[in-house]
């Protein structure tokens, strides 16, 4: 049987998410899992292989701006060193037949060194975290970035479009379910009009919850309000549902008539992909969700006009997306390992 080690960026649990849709769909493929924090706790939930082993620098969030990025750069470039120690004592051990790694570099260095095949799944081909003398630092990890990615046999990003080079475009990668809404409104009990309020990982999103529910609160309607807070956010939320941590929020999407969230890219992609409609707030100054946000006609002070944006989503139309992203991109990955 053909093993692959799986290094997947434990920095939100967006990642591992999309990587879980991918791993369903293999076949004679056995998986290993390397990753940290959040994304362990879903994996051992799920009772996959898993190694615990990454430890993230965490952004400092202020009411929902990102803050210092310059230092979460330099905190992160040092996670990234530690990292390629970690990935190289595992390698050595394992000798997989493939790396593939949802945005852990350090995995990829360490795997092409070791002349290891290596597949790369991303949503960034750079980043724009940083302005100013910062800026110069974030330049240079970008062009090894892209040596990085220029080495890997495959590169498979979550949207749709056309290839070039090493790049494949596979459209959405969303988890499924089989049950239908109708089955999941019933498993979980929702009989109203249900909006879920959802922050991924971490507790960057604090605030977002915080501001959703005091909005909701004055709106005079009959709602279900069920907040998946996930497993870094302990605080406890009254006269609403609190669900903490799950590893089904596909389900929970798919099941809600609204749901409200960071923008992060597979909290968006499963949205789109059910037909719920959404309100994605991003953090501001995180580059990345902001364009994500911005694509679905969001900017960070929406925050600001939540009571207008959520009594437009709850009459709004639910329009599904059909896509086999998860699907494809195992296949591209299959095909390589034969």
């Amino acid at each position: 049987m053909n093993v692959c080690s799986f290094f997947s960026s434990p920095i939100g649990l967006g990642h591992v998410t999309r990587d879980i849709a991918i791993v369903n769909n293999f076949e004679n493929i056995s998986t290993n899992f390397i990753t940290g924090s959040s994304a362990t706790k879903i994996l051992k939930k799920l009772n996959y292989n898993v190694q615990d082993v990454y430890d993230p620098p965490t952004f400092i969030i202020e009411n929902g701006t990102l803050k210092n990025p310059a230092k979460w750069l330099w905190n992160y470039y040092q996670y990234y060193r530690d990292c390629k120690n970690i990935s190289q004592e595992i390698l050595q051990k394992d000798k997989p037949n493939l790396v593939i790694s949802d945005e852990d570099f350090a995995s990829l260095t360490i795997a092409q060194e070791m002349k290891i095949p290596t597949i790369l799944i991303t949503d960034v081909l750079e980043t724009h975290f940083t302005k100013g003398i910062a800026s110069f630092i974030e330049k240079k990890m970008n062009k090894s970035m892209q040596e990085i990615i220029k080495k890997c046999e495959i590169v498979i990003i979550p949207e749709n479009g056309e290839e070039q080079d090493n790049i494949k475009r596979v459209g959405p990668i969303v988890r499924q379910t089989d049950l239908t809404r109708d089955e999941l409104r019933k498993k979980f009990s929702f009989e109203k009009n249900t909006i879920v309020i959802s922050i991924g990982g971490t507790n960057a999103g604090l605030f977002l919850i915080e501001k959703a529910l005091e909005v909701i609160s004055k709106i005079n309607q009959d709602l279900e309000v069920v907040v998946v807070s996930g497993p870094a956010v302990n605080k406890k939320f009254e006269n609403i549902k609190n669900l903490g941590f799950v590893d089904n929020l596909h389900e929970l999407i798919f099941a809600a008539d609204l749901i409200i969230s960071l923008a992060g890219k597979s909290t968006i992609d499963e949205a789109n992909a059910y037909g719920t409609p959404a309100i994605f707030i991003p953090i501001k100054g995180h580059f990345e969700q902001e364009d994500n946000a911005k694509r679905q006609g969001f900017v960070f002070d929406d925050i600001n006009r939540l009571e207008k944006l959520i009594l437009e989503k709850l009459e709004a139309k639910r329009n599904p997306i059909n896509t086999d992203g998860a699907k494809v991109a195992s296949k591209i990955i299959q095909k390589l390992m034969n």
